[in-house]
């Protein structure tokens, strides 16, 4: 008798993100060239668009994380959070304002308030502790795959002339295809927190994690939004097209190194791989706000997606692992609020420093805030317990 084949739920759960991430990025670096040149908005307008919808989505993601946690419906969630993309897609093809591009920005951020967490904890859930961070890892290349052809398609829509309203429409399929995969995931019904009602009181954190969320939101407040290093690009001279080129680059590179990076936290211990994520994050903001030369350009965008393929894999996995049982989505979901409403003064405050003080300020902070971060967690991460030391890894394999 033949065993059937059954497609690992980690893989599944990849797929689900690789074709909405594919979809996404169809329309996402063709948003704030839709924004400036056809509807004439401002630096400033872009930055309180983003600031806005992340945050207020954002502030779903804690929530819908312990609904999760209490209700054991992941699959349930994510279905509902991947669905509100397709509505973003149509929103995106009716509106005629900035105004309605920050309405479907909502929606579509919204979406993903809800489906992040709970998505993120059935990663977490489908992994062996010992290689949850190379679980992170696979679930991020996945992600970028998809971001990167999607990119890819995005470039081709504007190098062949393909309006704005065509492009938003034909990012609809891999957003359905998307869709279609996740009655195929596997969810696990565990424990239920005691508590039917959201409250922090009862959940007894880590000092060492509480520290680290308090870090993450300092950062988040010099970490504005992406679409400020395509508007960067494209006033030091890249083309519409060579814009979104440069974002394919950092997708590519991130979706390259996403595996090895979260592997390497599980080996040699998170801080070995996140303290240099954010030094390279500082150093890649003060090398926009310095550099003016195409060539160097195109390597901090590399080195950017370095940094992404580093913090993807090993922060989730440091915040999963040291989250009291059952409340990984709970607490999964609050970093993805951190990180939201530090968006939201982030590309304010971007925005802002653009206007007033010129197109390096932005970068300026959002490198000292990346530096000062780095060093703040590396303080943090000094002590061994719940972060997977190499030292610990090898007394557990004498022990084994």
């Amino acid at each position: 008798m033949k065993k059937k084949f059954i497609i690992p739920n980690i893989v599944l759960i990849g797929l689900v993100s690789l074709f909405m991430d594919m979809s996404t990025e169809m329309v996402y670096p063709l948003i704030p060239l839709y924004l400036t040149t056809i509807l004439g908005a401002t630096p400033a307008i872009v930055g309180v668009i983003e600031g806005i919808a992340e945050s207020i989505a954002s502030l779903l993601k804690v929530y819908s994380g312990y609904i999760g946690d209490v209700y054991q419906n992941k699959k349930g969630l994510i279905f509902i959070g991947y669905s509100a993309s397709v509505v973003y897609k149509v929103l995106l093809m009716v509106s005629t304002s900035w105004f309605g591009i920050l309405f479907a920005r909502v929606i579509d951020r919204t979406g993903k308030g809800i489906r992040t967490a709970p998505r993120d904890a059935l990663v977490a859930q489908s992994s062996e502790k010992k290689k949850l961070g190379g679980s992170f890892g696979l679930h991020k290349m996945l992600d970028m795959a998809g971001s990167a052809l999607g990119v890819v398609l995005a470039f081709i829509f504007v190098a062949n002339g393909v309006g704005y309203n065509n492009a938003f429409l034909y990012a609809i399929i891999p957003a359905v295809l998307s869709i279609m995969i996740i009655p195929m995931v596997r969810e696990k019904k565990g424990d239920k927190p005691a508590s039917q009602k959201l409250s922090f009181k009862g959940i007894k954190l880590d000092k060492k994690l509480k520290l680290y969320l308090g870090v993450i939101f300092i950062f988040c407040l010099g970490n504005s939004s992406n679409v400020f290093l395509l508007l960067k690009a494209q006033q030091l001279g890249f083309t519409s097209a060579q814009v979104i080129l440069l974002y394919l680059v950092f997708n590519v590179t991130t979706s390259a190194f996403a595996i090895p990076s979260g592997k390497l936290s599980d080996r040699f211990g998170r801080s070995a791989i996140l303290v240099p994520g954010y030094v390279i994050y500082g150093l890649v903001y003060l090398g926009f706000a310095l550099l003016v030369d195409k060539t160097a350009i195109v390597l901090l965008f590399v080195a950017y997606g370095i940094y992404t393929a580093c913090i993807a894999g090993a922060e989730r996995a440091f915040i999963a692992e040291n989250a009291p049982e059952g409340f990984k989505g709970t607490l999964l979901g609050l970093y993805g609020t951190i990180q939201g409403i530090g968006l939201l003064f982030a590309s304010i405050i971007a925005g802002l420093l653009w206007e007033e003080l010129g197109s390096g300020a932005p970068f300026w902070f959002g490198g000292i805030m990346g530096i000062a971060s780095a060093i703040m967690i590396a303080i943090i991460l000094k002590k061994k317990n719940n972060d997977n030391s190499p030292e610990e890894n090898v007394a557990e394999k004498q022990v084994a």
